[in-house]
């Protein structure tokens, strides 16, 4: 599996000017959603490289990450003349990155994409790491394939454009990466200001928790081994994103990953010792960053049921990455389902 790489541009027209230099006897197409398109497409267009691209615009928002909206893009590429030379640009968060890459690596067996994410969930996790795909019979990611991008390309002005909420999703996934890599590395993202956002931090907190996963997609790029510790807090947290989509309140994914690690956690504390002050330190943070999840025990076997279904898991149940300290990762561990239900009791009590 080729190597994608991965540009935090400090000049984005002429970076992205420069990568399209080798598409210029080809046909470009633009993948976006309906914000993406207001808000930084221009941007894109600005690039002379990009100016003649076929435009793709789809809805925004996971709902729409189905295998319909999939079959319109197949149909424009297959109805403006996408051959496998072509190459598709997805512009957008977490949604367009994944489809896209899904249907440009799965037209006539593969077209060359890129990522250009706008949203910091975007950038951190989907756009990185060559997991691409779409939801499926209400399952998220049921559908998909591994084919990293040919570039990640990283515009952090973009990221100025978020409101709170789709801030802190985002960095979810960074306070995740910075928990699996080290006490100092997950220390640093926790001290984040986020009243006053410095993005010049960001940009080098971005650089280094990019370069966290990055190293673990490359010694495991198809999750056989190391990778599945990029799980940790999924595992509750797909469980919770798939069920709150059913109420008129759906989370947005890294609010999920944010409640899924106070459980995942809690599970740590109790089958590998992981610190009890690092426990409350994190739940404090969630709370006061992220809120509380509208969910109580009525729900209890709605999650676990749901958990059953997680396509991680193999034959010996629930799997779970969990950690035995910060950096000290445990993957492929298990629980009971009174293990699982004392986890929903910390985070809703």
């Amino acid at each position: 599996m080729r190597e994608s790489k991965t540009i935090i541009t400090s000049d984005f027209t002429a970076e992205l000017n420069q990568l399209l230099d080798k598409w210029q006897d080809n046909k470009i197409f633009i993948l976006t959603d309906d914000y993406a398109e207001k808000f930084c497409l221009p941007a894109v267009l600005e690039c002379a490289n990009a100016r003649n691209s076929q435009i793709i615009t789809i809805e925004h928002g996971d709902s729409h990450k189905t295998i319909e909206s999939a079959v319109k893009i197949w149909s424009f590429l297959s109805e403006h003349g996408a051959t496998r030379k072509s190459l598709m640009i997805n512009l957008g968060g977490g949604m367009i990155t994944d489809i896209g890459g899904f249907t440009a690596s799965t037209f006539k067996r593969g077209m060359s994409y890129i990522n250009i994410p706008t949203t910091l969930l975007g950038a951190v996790d989907a756009a990185t790491g060559g997991k691409t795909g779409i939801n499926f019979q209400g399952l998220k990611n049921e559908i998909g394939v591994f084919a990293p991008a040919d570039t990640v390309l990283v515009n952090v002005d973009f990221f100025r454009t978020l409101d709170a909420r789709n801030f802190l999703s985002g960095y979810a996934e960074m306070v995740k990466h910075a928990l699996i890599e080290s006490q100092e590395a997950w220390n640093k993202v926790l001290s984040f200001d986020f009243e006053n956002v410095d993005y010049d931090n960001l940009k080098k907190l971005l650089a280094e928790n990019i370069a966290i996963k990055q190293r673990i997609v490359a010694e495991d790029p198809t999750e056989q081994g190391i990778r599945k510790a990029l799980n940790l807090g999924h595992t509750f947290g797909h469980a919770f994103e798939t069920l709150s989509h059913k109420t008129e309140n759906p989370l947005l994914h890294g609010y999920a990953v944010a409640y899924g690690l106070v459980c995942e956690l809690y599970l740590s504390f109790i089958k590998l010792g992981f610190p009890k002050d690092d426990l409350l330190k994190y739940r404090h943070f969630v709370r006061e960053n992220y809120g509380s999840f509208n969910c109580d025990c009525s729900d209890y076997e709605s999650v676990l049921e749901l958990m059953m279904h997680d396509k991680k898991n193999d034959e010996h149940g629930i799997n779970f990455t969990l950690l035995s300290g910060a950096g000290e990762i445990r993957i492929n561990q298990t629980a009971t389902r009174e293990e699982i239900f004392d986890c929903l009791d910390i985070l809703f009590n």
